[in-house]
């Protein structure tokens, strides 16, 4: 590193405890990892993913955002979710062979663990975009530099999939650096999605704190019309657990029905205790969502499930980590008493390691597509909840929505059947959305999906032949077979009559 940007003695940086508290706490992990100011472990890998739609679309943002900054003693650097250095861009050579000497380079990992509290590193362990100037880094190495960086989002499944890093020397201005770094960060994610799989858009946190289920009216009545093994199964797991004191973390793909497992399981082990659901709202409310909700852990006859564990900042998810230890009781015998909490994410790996240590079982809900004989029981469970009475569904329909794949899960079943309960008392597979018959994963325009929603709706109106729903829907016969197959169009039990 050159000299004139490195006169930074260690006792510019401060004391630690004068640092924001999520710096603070990032020091307080690189300590953790065994690393001291004076090292720095950042891992080589021989390899990077140039051929990633992160790398693809990160590349490209970042060629341009090199253009508006030309002659700009920045580097731009693209990571993927776990610090890999996947590309860096820079006009100015000398800050080039600086951030080579200290490995923050292409084919290095750069996350905590490898490089104390950095820019990136604090961007991925808390998820939010992060600023990190020259003093408040944990190794002294890296105090020349001052670095903003921002997670890109996937698209589809609001993950992280990686960062955007800006790195600059110490004694330039950091005033607008963050606000690049986020702003290059959302061009990724656009650009991602405009290349990507045209499935819709996860949205965003909405600042959800919990929603109360103070009775079982809500919950699907499983002695009424049980469900499959897979799931009875997993439910009886849970329930032997939680009787027995033990935490549990409840696994699986997003909308497969973890937190419905977990306040089952607690209703048949305490049916008269109040479930309380805390999912993760956005970074920034994430200190005002713990404070309203935690003191709900000290009351005896309330379970909290903390859904989406792995989405917390690492910050947020080591302080949850001490609240539910505190929470934890034992009786007069020494043995624990029912689990105030219980948690939910994606993958067991994906919990961060503070609240993972807590978990005594992991229970994974397989996805709907694995439970197809829960497709029917929940989607009448889901009508006479959505309707107020029962609802009848048609052969065609029930081909319908058992074929499907449900790519987003009992959520999304949920949806479909709530749409169709608000059109008929009987629902047949024309009250279906297009989704349900389609198998096609390109991108559609908007006129494309009009199109692809009114063959469906021509298709599934009994008795219609191919030819009448070609004259229909003045196009030929040849044009319809052409469009039902680029869409991917499928309906269930019927012949293409011609």
């Amino acid at each position: 590193m050159d000299n004139a940007h490195t006169d930074v003695s260690p006792a510019a940086c401060g004391e630690v405890t004068a640092l924001p508290p999520r710096l603070r706490a990032s020091w307080q992990r690189s300590e953790t990892y065994g690393l001291t100011p004076e090292e720095m472990r950042p891992v080589f890998t021989g390899s990077v993913d140039t051929g990633s739609l992160l790398y693809e679309c990160g590349h490209e943002v970042l060629q341009g955002l090199r253009r508006t900054l030309a002659n700009e003693p920045v580097s731009l650097m693209i990571t993927d979710h776990e610090g890999l250095v996947l590309c860096r861009l820079s006009d100015d050579a000398s800050i080039d062979r600086s951030l080579d000497r200290v490995h923050l380079a292409p084919g290095f990992y750069f996350a905590e663990s490898n490089a104390g509290t950095n820019g990136l590193g604090l961007a991925l362990a808390d998820r939010a975009p992060s600023l990190v100037r020259a003093e408040e880094h944990f190794c002294t190495g890296l105090r020349g530099y001052t670095c903003a960086a921002a997670p890109v989002l996937d698209p589809v499944s609001g993950r992280v999939a990686g960062t955007v890093n800006l790195t600059t020397w110490s004694d330039s201005s950091s005033q607008l650096l963050l606000a690049l770094a986020q702003a290059t960060a959302g061009s990724t994610t656009a650009l991602m999605l405009a290349r990507g799989s045209g499935r819709r858009v996860r949205p965003l946190p909405r600042g959800e704190v919990f929603r109360v289920y103070a009775d079982g009216a809500e919950h699907y009545d499983d002695a009424e019309r049980p469900l499959s093994a897979a799931w009875t199964q997993r439910l009886a797991t849970a329930r032997a657990a939680l009787a027995e004191g033990r935490v549990v973390a409840v696994v699986g793909e997003p909308g497969a029905g973890k937190t419905a497992l977990i306040s089952a399981a607690r209703r048949l082990t305490a049916p008269r205790e109040r479930v309380l659901a805390a999912r993760p709202p956005a970074p920034d409310d994430m200190r005002a969502w713990l404070t309203l909700w935690t003191p709900e852990l000290a009351k005896d006859d309330t379970c909290v499930i903390v859904s989406g564990v792995d989405a917390l900042p690492a910050w947020a998810a080591a302080e949850l980590a001490g609240l539910f230890a505190r929470a934890r009781r034992t009786g007069e015998d020494g043995r624990p008493l029912l689990q105030p909490f219980a948690l939910t994410a994606s993958d067991y790996s994906a919990i961060p390691p503070e609240p993972a240590s807590l978990v005594d079982t992991v229970i994974e809900v397989p996805p709907l597509r694995g439970r197809p004989d829960d497709v029917m029981p929940l989607a009448r469970h889901f009508a006479r909840r959505h309707r107020g009475h029962e609802v009848t569904f048609t052969p065609a329909a029930v081909r319908a929505l058992t074929a499907y794949e449900w790519p987003e899960n009992v959520r999304q079943l949920r949806h479909v059947v709530r749409g169709a309960a608000s059109r008929a008392d009987v629902i047949d597979a024309r009250h279906l959305p297009a989704e349900v018959f389609t198998g096609a994963r390109c991108r559609l325009s908007r006129l494309q999906e009009l199109e692809r929603a009114e063959i469906v709706r021509c298709l599934t109106e009994p008795g219609m032949t191919m030819a009448q729903v070609a004259d229909q829907l003045g196009m030929s016969r040849a044009t319809l077979y052409r469009r039902t197959a680029r869409y991917g169009i499928d309906i269930p039990g019927r012949a293409h009559r011609s």
